[in-house]
């Protein structure tokens, strides 16, 4: 294939929609109208204004990113969204309604930029403790957490608890938390951060999976790879405002340039072709080879290689969860084991054998004993007492003679003895 331009400079790829996806409803999931967030000081000082005056909608069926530097109020915004800031000035709605109502938290997954996970829990367990909190009921617990644990890869690592995780693992299992609940609005906030390629490809094959379910997604990352391959629409932070939003055609449309694509042609062709968009735009036309991202032949390498070898690591290839599609398939996996129990019995040390200590048999007289075989009165004996017995209470003390006891003081004294 080669690809000649009318303008020399680095080639950029339009994002496709997905045809599987249907079309974004007019339905206004998040609504945004002059949000204003100052935070104060200890005095109640104006301090730094994260978010000043912003504006914009959310549709249901849209995956939305929020992009912008370190500090431009990309957090601030989704707290605001969460419930968990309140705006200085400003109106926020989150399906109709205040973002702190109860509901419409249920209505919603995060995944924060750090994970906060239970370190001593496996992933199931992690899973179980998450959906608990939704109130579903054990055998929807169980089935979800088998199909999320099935579809980040972490099949093989379900035993190890998430403090053993790599920060990539850890990633994998917080966007299982973030989903537990079949959310319809869903924010993420750096989902891809520590993941490999891999990893990477499949969390944008799972934001594409939830729109087509209709859900709603939030996108906030620094990968902007990422955001072009996914995001419909995109608005642009710096400094607390919105400098560009709009969709991706939109705003990386290149209007003085175009692009043509066509399979490779003789070279007598080439040239009649070249001659042709040369008269009309002179030096400016060039004739090259089209390339492939990277992240698209990584994944072919990979591809190629897992037929001829396996991994210890997290797997790929994985189908997303059947709730989260939308079928409805049984869970086939026995429940996990009770949480509380489990962390309260007493654990051995690592390559060790818990075994529990004997209790000591009291001990035996055994003159006693054959005594009372012969019928005969026994001899008493002296039983020995046991290493932590309390010492026998001694006989009661003989009277002491005193007779000398005034001799012996008038001695001391330089007396007389007494005769």
């Amino acid at each position: 294939m080669a690809t000649m331009q009318t303008h020399p400079g680095t080639e950029q790829s339009q994002p496709a929609r997905d045809t599987a996806r249907p079309p974004i409803s007019d339905e206004i999931v998040v609504r945004v109208a002059g949000l204003t967030k100052t935070f104060k000081d200890f005095w109640g000082r104006p301090k730094a204004r994260a978010v000043d005056n912003v504006d914009f909608e959310i549709r249901r069926g849209e995956i939305f990113g929020l992009l912008g530097p370190n500090g431009s109020g990309k957090s601030t915004t989704i707290k605001v969204l969460l419930g968990l800031l309140y705006p200085t000035k400003g109106h926020v709605t989150v399906f109709g309604q205040s973002p702190r109502d109860v509901k419409t938290k249920a209505r919603i997954g995060f995944l924060p930029e750090e994970s906060y996970l239970y370190k001593y829990l496996n992933p199931g367990e992690t899973l179980d403790f998450f959906g608990s909190i939704f109130q579903l009921d054990g055998n929807e617990r169980r089935k979800r957490t088998e199909q999320l644990i099935e579809m980040v890869g972490l099949n093989q690592a379900r035993s190890r608890t998430v403090g053993e995780f790599s920060k990539g693992m850890q990633r994998r299992i917080g966007i299982a938390q973030a989903l537990i609940n079949d959310p319809d609005l869903v924010i993420l906030d750096e989902p891809t951060a520590g993941l490999d390629p891999i990893g990477c490809r499949e969390v944008k094959d799972l934001i594409l999976a939830l729109a087509r379910r209709g859900k709603t997604v939030i996108l906030s990352s620094h990968l902007l790879a990422d955001v072009e391959d996914v995001c419909d629409r995109v608005v642009i932070y710096y400094g607390g405002r919105i400098q560009a939003q709009g969709t991706l055609r939109e705003l990386l449309a290149a209007p003085d340039q175009i692009r043509i694509t066509a399979p490779v042609l003789s070279r007598e062709v080439t040239e009649k072709a070249l001659a042709i968009l040369r008269s009309e735009g002179g030096d400016k036309v060039r004739l090259d080879n089209p390339t492939q991202n990277l992240e698209g032949y990584f994944l072919g390498v990979v591809e190629r290689a897992r037929a001829q070898a396996k991994t210890s690591g997290a797997t790929s290839g994985n189908r997303v969860a059947e709730f989260i599609r939308g079928g409805a398939v049984d869970a086939t996996s026995s429940q996990a084991d009770n949480v509380l129990e489990r962390l309260t019995k007493p654990q051995a040390a690592p390559g060790e054998v818990a075994v529990q200590s004997p209790v000591a048999a009291p001990s035996v007289d055994l003159s006693r004993l054959d005594a009372l075989k012969r019928q005969e009165p026994a001899v008493p004996s002296t039983p020995t007492p046991a290493p932590d017995a309390p010492a026998p209470a001694s006989a009661a003390p003989t009277p002491a003679d005193l007779s000398k006891a005034n001799d012996k003081l008038s001695g001391l004294l330089g007396g007389k003895k007494s005769s």
